[in-house]
């Protein structure tokens, strides 16, 4: 494939090998804006996590609590200036998944597509965790593993159903419930202030940097959905500019948020914080009254519940494309003949997620979304430093991040440091998938060479 996109005033260009760049985006509307972008960074952002991992943050770490999304802004910061940089450079849709493709070649970018499918499976999982521990606290019936279980079916199943039908009832269900996430958040940071205990805000015991960093790893599940508010960059106006702007603006606004609520929660509950299934809820409970705690019970409920129908529309299109590749079998590209959706890739994808949930907990869910999320991360970094070396250039003059050759490497090293905290089965887990999608490209590759050999 050609690639025009080279910047003149790039010394290093000359040397370094020429890169495709994927085939650019024929056909599609740039029309999506700072605001719009900032927006879907928000929406896909603050999805389940939050409504549970005070808890679990405040059970490592007590009312020193905000150390951790501290360091957790500090390596986003780092993160989505790099982020920042590639994605002006990169207009194509795709996201990561298209920047590392461009810097580095299909085979790694093949691995990172494994890698966004697997962190969206796991992330989705997760969150339906969370939900059915929310929908205990409204319906009783549900606590029970069973009646988790069947809760668990349930929703796939009318989720599966919904997105079969067709992708505008899935794009509109995920809209429904774009609101209800923010607003009984913003209630409780804003009315809960007025009842924070000062006390309890007092830090006992000083965390060791191993606590901060297993801590922060479980903490950056909150804070991922950069690299999928990215993929369709190919609809961005003027993403040179656009792109940065809006990362930045809504990782501010994610950051203000999150250790507000933080805060807020451990001023509030104290140390029982820790404890709590759904601290949020707690919160609202005692600074509001009942009607706070059940607000946000529902709010939490159906937050939840649309990001599970967002990724239900979103993650089986990776499934969709890797059997329309060849890479899996060919039925998972199948195309619903009334619908026009890929329906066995959503049923595919719908089972394997209810069966993790089923299966796993929150937190071994959320640690494995987040190992998956933080290789990426750490190969886009270096996919940016590529990328400004070699001078790529696709969506006019990109943005340049001050000691942009520098600060991904600080960002690589920040990825490392809360990698230490990751336990061998972890690493495991990890390893064996990469190697199997190894395993896929290699022998879908050989067989696509006999093919053209054949036809030579």
């Amino acid at each position: 494939m050609r690639d025009d996109s080279r910047a003149p005033e790039a010394p290093e260009a000359p040397e370094a090998p020429a890169v495709a760049a994927p085939r650019a985006d024929g056909g599609l509307v740039r029309a999506i804006g700072t605001v719009g972008l900032a927006a879907g960074i928000l929406n896909i952002t603050i999805g389940g996590g939050i409504f549970r991992l005070p808890a679990n943050v405040a059970s490592s770490l007590g009312a020193a609590a905000p150390v951790a999304y501290l360091v957790c802004a500090v390596a986003m910061g780092l993160i989505v200036l790099a982020f920042a940089e590639a994605g002006s450079r990169v207009s194509m849709t795709g996201g990561p998944y298209a920047y590392v493709e461009t810097a580095f070649g299909p085979f790694i970018g093949f691995l990172c597509g494994a890698l966004l499918w697997m962190l969206g499976t796991f992330a989705l999982a997760a969150v339906a965790t969370i939900f059915v521990a929310n929908i205990a606290q409204l319906i009783p019936l549900s606590g029970t593993r069973a009646g988790g279980a069947g809760l668990l079916i349930l929703v796939f199943a009318v989720l599966t159903w919904v997105n079969i039908r067709g992708v505008r009832q899935g794009t509109r269900l995920n809209t429904a419930f774009t609101v209800a996430k923010l607003l009984p958040l913003v209630l409780l940071a804003v009315v809960g202030s007025f009842a924070v205990r000062p006390e309890n805000l007092t830090v006992l015991v000083t965390p060791s940097a191993g606590e901060v960093a297993r801590t922060s790893i479980l903490l950056i599940f909150a804070f991922s959905g950069v690299e999928t508010a990215l993929v369709p960059s190919g609809e961005v106006r003027n993403p040179a500019r656009t792109v940065p702007r809006a990362i930045l603006t809504a990782m501010l606004a994610i950051t203000g948020l999150y250790i507000w609520l933080q805060v807020v929660a451990q001023g509030v509950v104290g140390a029982e914080l820790g404890a709590q299934n759904t601290p949020l809820a707690e919160a609202a409970g005692r600074s509001m009254g009942d009607w706070g705690r059940t607000l946000l019970l529902v709010g939490a409920s159906v937050s939840m519940f649309g990001y599970i129908g967002g990724m239900t529309l979103a993650v089986p299109r990776a499934l969709f494309a890797f059997g329309r590749d060849g890479f899996l079998p060919a039925f998972l590209a199948r195309v619903h003949p009334t619908y026009r959706t890929p329906h066995v890739a959503i049923v595919v994808q719908s089972s394997i997620a209810c069966a993790f949930a089923i299966t796993s907990t929150f937190e071994w869910l959320a640690i494995l979304a987040n190992l998956s999320t933080l290789v990426l991360y750490a190969a886009c970094c270096v996919a940016a430093w590529t990328l400004r070396r070699r001078g790529v250039s696709q969506g006019g003059t990109p943005f340049r991040v001050p000691l942009g050759g520098v600060l991904p490497w600080l960002a690589c090293a920040v990825i490392a440091w809360m990698l230490t905290s990751i336990r061998a089965a972890e690493w495991l887990a990890l390893v064996g998938a990469l190697l199997g999608a190894t395993l896929v490209y290699w022998r879908t590759s050989r067989r696509k060479a006999v093919r053209v050999a054949a036809g030579a």
